[in-house]
């Protein structure tokens, strides 16, 4: 089984933000539009079969032979878009933060409800709702942070990630007007960690005993 302990490599790394460099071969000047089309259609291939993968069982237990089989692709089709497993996961958290972070959770409680305080309890709502799923699978920036550790570049890209959730509550608890918002989004933070953590040892109703501690978080935060 492959490790993932090496650093990302030279064809993508993690940029300030915690995002994903693009591949450079993917972008060559002169690139034909239908050859670009296809490279793009191969690495999204390449990281959908790793999606699913990372985030139900994790980095370490899952290897390069086993990305290539699951991707449909061939070995050296796979190291022209992604030099190394690093590189894979990388693509992952990104593509975790735009479908999970911004789309399911955040984008799902503005769709819930009319007021941004209100769309901050709808987050509990989402949850509570996930946390039913039989494809439950936790938070993977949590995930990622905890099994590669703080100093390793996947470890460091998780805590970015983890970060721009705490900035996406900060908006929301701005717009609805509320006080030492920096102070109320990592507080808020630590409720939805803990849920998750909490319905990942069975707690079903993790959500909503989550969603109560917020009204009151709330209330001690309002001008």
């Amino acid at each position: 089984m492959e490790d993932s302990s090496s650093s990302a490599s030279s064809s993508a790394g993690i940029t300030p933000s915690g995002g994903l460099q693009p591949a450079l071969h993917a972008e060559e000047p002169g690139t034909p539009p239908q050859a670009l089309k296809t490279a793009v259609g191969i690495r999204e291939r390449i990281v959908d079969a790793a999606y699913d993968l990372f985030a139900h069982r994790g980095i370490r237990d899952v290897g390069i032979n086993e990305l290539i089989s699951r991707s449909g692709v061939a070995k050296a089709t796979f190291y022209r878009h992604f030099a190394s497993k690093d590189d894979v996961v990388l693509a992952f958290l990104e593509q975790r933060d735009r479908m999970w972070t911004v789309n399911a959770i955040v984008g799902e409680a503005r769709r819930r409800a009319d007021t941004p305080e209100q769309q901050l309890l709808a987050i509990f709502d989402v949850f509570s709702d996930w946390f039913r799923r039989t494809d439950f699978e936790a938070c993977s920036f949590i995930n990622v942070l905890l099994e590669m550790g703080s100093t390793h570049p996947l470890g460091r890209a998780s805590i970015d990630y983890l970060a721009k959730i705490r900035g996406h509550v900060k908006q929301l608890a701005d717009e609805a007007g509320l006080q030492r918002t920096e102070d109320f989004s990592r507080s808020w933070h630590i409720l939805m960690k803990g849920s998750i953590i909490s319905a990942a040892e069975g707690d079903l109703e993790a959500g909503q005993r989550a969603r109560q501690l917020a009204g009151w978080l709330i209330d001690h935060h309002r001008a």
